[in-house]
């Protein structure tokens, strides 16, 4: 599924060809998404500018005079640039073409992707409700060792589910939540309440590191970003350490890596490298 880095890889594409453009026409072809597309589109953005185009987690927040499009590519979806005349695919469900002849297109197969309307007179857009409670952003001077320690600490779900929820440090998925725990040497069967301080300061730099090798490996244009299916990456196909490598030796110690289940979704690891290590009661 789209994560953080291709979230972003498509948010600096959609800025390098269509940012101050105007929008000359939106076609909507499914409105049945995660959510309904909104029947005040597209009239309400036709001929305005597109001001900016943001990222907060997983969302796209594409700005118009009038207000925001949030743009969520779910399970499966992905916004890719093409000539305008081109064939539309299965599961293409949106275009978008401005003035300088620049056409993007929504691709969702699951649909479980979203496309919202924000009217500025409804306030600021970090206050919509699927904004507001996300966490702090994982590439930002905010995001610290201390933030994973203080959010953690009454939390007795697993390590991997407690990244997951995104209420502490967004945009780490699945597929990320798996490497950075690797790297950080962390079970992710952890209970999130036992994190120590060390694991906290390695688990931050594993997030971030993994997170910016991602985004470094995955080009920087709508073009480049070639897994429409919403499917792991390039990065993953030449880089990861554990996810999908079942049964294949860790490239560290060698041991079988495994996989788990966990919280209906897949969870990879060496048993070797990151062993369950509880914190002692205290005494007294």
């Amino acid at each position: 599924m789209p994560e953080l880095p291709e979230v972003e890889t498509t948010r600096s594409g959609i800025e390098s060809v269509a940012h101050k453009q105007r929008l000359s026409s939106m076609l909507i072809r499914q409105r049945q998404l995660r959510w309904p597309v909104p029947e005040e589109l597209p009239d309400a953005v036709l001929g305005h500018q597109l001001i900016s185009i943001n990222r907060r987690g997983k969302y796209l927040l594409l700005e118009f005079d009038p207000g925001h499009l949030i743009v969520h590519l779910g399970m499966s979806g992905s916004i890719r640039a093409v000539e305008p005349d081109s064939l539309w695919r299965t599961h293409d469900h949106i275009q978008w073409l401005f003035d300088n002849q620049t056409c993007l297109r929504l691709h969702d197969p699951r649909r479980f992707g979203a496309v919202l309307w924000h009217p500025r007179e409804s306030g600021p857009i970090l206050e919509h409700p699927l904004l507001q409670k996300l966490g702090v952003e994982p590439l930002e001077d905010d995001f610290t060792p201390e933030t994973l320690l203080s959010a953690f600490k009454r939390k007795k779900t697993n390590i991997k589910q407690a990244l997951l929820e995104g209420k502490t440090v967004v945009g780490v998925g699945n597929i990320y939540a798996s490497e950075s725990l690797f790297l950080a040497r962390i079970n992710p069967e952890l209970p999130a309440c036992e994190l120590t301080w060390q694991q906290a300061v390695r688990l931050h730099k594993a997030i971030r590191d993994t997170l910016q090798n991602a985004l470094d490996s995955g080009g920087s244009t709508l073009r480049d970003y070639v897994n429409a299916t919403g499917e792991p990456g390039a990065y993953f196909e030449l880089h990861a350490a554990v996810y999908e490598k079942e049964g294949h030796p860790c490239r560290i110690c060698g041991t079988a890596i495994r996989r788990i289940v966990q919280g209906a979704r897949a969870t990879y690891f060496c048993p070797k490298c990151q062993p369950l290590k509880r914190k002692r009661p205290s005494q007294g």
